[in-house]
């Protein structure tokens, strides 16, 4: 037989994702905020994968000088700007941890707020959901739009998804699993993750101002996440242009059997005005439905493209501890570059 003795990769109880873009202000509170909150709630067994998203501040430089001071950190830095929710994507496609905790970067989600979270979690639930009770320094137009916006999505969506939340989650292993073998390229995760099922509970909270820096999520933006989370789970808005094509359809018809009738009557059509403004109507109905289907078809033809949701240009972290079957002996972990 052979003298040789099996290992294990060993798993920690919990990861932390956090996408970055261009925080270098807020990183430093962040991390000695977030590593007080991981320790309290579970010790040291934890990870924190900080997934740069193109920065063009320091925030790369920072997140490898924080992996080489703390092994249980970890940079992942992707190759350009892929977005929130690829950013977030990929943190989650490397994730060990059985439970992981979601966060943003600037600190309007508290990471304190973890402990109370997993406490709720338990054995009980599979997603652990913040749920805004209110939103320091945020606009009224955009606190407004959010809400109706959530709204208006659950009424057109065949599932629940919960109004006032956002990313802010803690969910279980099999949950990231889940999401993570779904292949859509245009992606709403707090979408994904409700549709996914799973026990679900919301725990609310009151969001903090932004620490530092900028909000990444202008108006352009929030339209941009609002339009992927409708296309992507709903396809009322195609049944809707049916609907409006034939209603104006029908009143077509009726305008036409009029016009007719006049002409053989002998009446003057009068009226250039009122029939320049409906050809103006109808043409601009047109072009809102087409909208509407090129939508949908853009999204089929970037997703037939097959290519990859996002590109990793290198992982920093430190070898994984392994576990000895025989002797239960752990080895010493050594920092490497993990090239993509």
């Amino acid at each position: 037989m052979s003298g040789g003795v099996s290992s294990v990769e060993r798993a920690p109880q919990l990861s932390v994702v956090v996408p970055c873009y261009n925080e270098q202000g807020v990183l430093p509170e962040l991390r000695s905020r977030l590593i007080a909150a991981c320790e309290e709630a579970v010790g040291s067994d934890f990870e924190v994968i900080f997934v740069d998203d193109g920065s063009t501040d320091r925030t790369r430089v920072l997140l490898r000088e924080f992996q080489s001071e703390d092994s249980r950190l970890v940079a992942l830095v992707l190759a350009r700007n892929h977005g929130h929710q690829l950013a977030l994507s990929a943190g989650l496609s490397i994730v060990r941890g059985e439970k992981i905790f979601v966060l943003d970067a600037d600190l309007q989600d508290p990471p304190e707020l973890l402990k109370p979270m997993l406490d709720l979690m338990g054995e009980r639930y599979d997603v652990v959901y913040g749920q805004r009770l209110s939103r320091k320094q945020e606009t009224v137009f955009k606190t407004r739009t959010a809400h109706y916006f959530y709204r208006i999505l659950n009424r057109i969506v065949s599932f629940d998804i919960p109004a006032d939340t956002g990313d802010f989650r803690l969910m279980s292993r099999r949950v990231v699993d889940v999401l993570n073998d779904m292949p859509e390229a245009h992606r709403f995760v707090r979408g994904m993750v409700s549709w996914a099922g799973f026990a679900q509970v919301p725990f609310p909270y009151d969001r903090d101002e932004r620490f530092a820096g900028e909000t990444k999520y202008p108006f352009r933006q929030m339209l941009r996440l609002a339009l992927d989370a409708i296309t992507a789970f709903s396809t009322v808005p195609l049944k809707f242009a049916t609907a409006i094509g034939f209603v104006f359809a029908a009143f077509a018809g009726v305008f036409g059997i009029y016009t007719v009738s006049a002409y053989f009557a002998g009446h003057t059509v009068e009226g250039w005005a009122t029939l320049s403004v409906l050809i103006l109507l109808l043409g601009g109905v047109q072009l809102i439905v087409l909208g509407v289907f090129g939508e949908y078809i853009g999204r089929l033809y970037m997703q037939s493209k097959g290519r990859p949701l996002y590109i990793i240009e290198s992982i920093y972290r430190s070898a994984p501890k392994k576990v000895s079957r025989a002797l239960n002996e752990a080895e010493t972990p050594e920092t490497f570059d993990e090239q993509a």
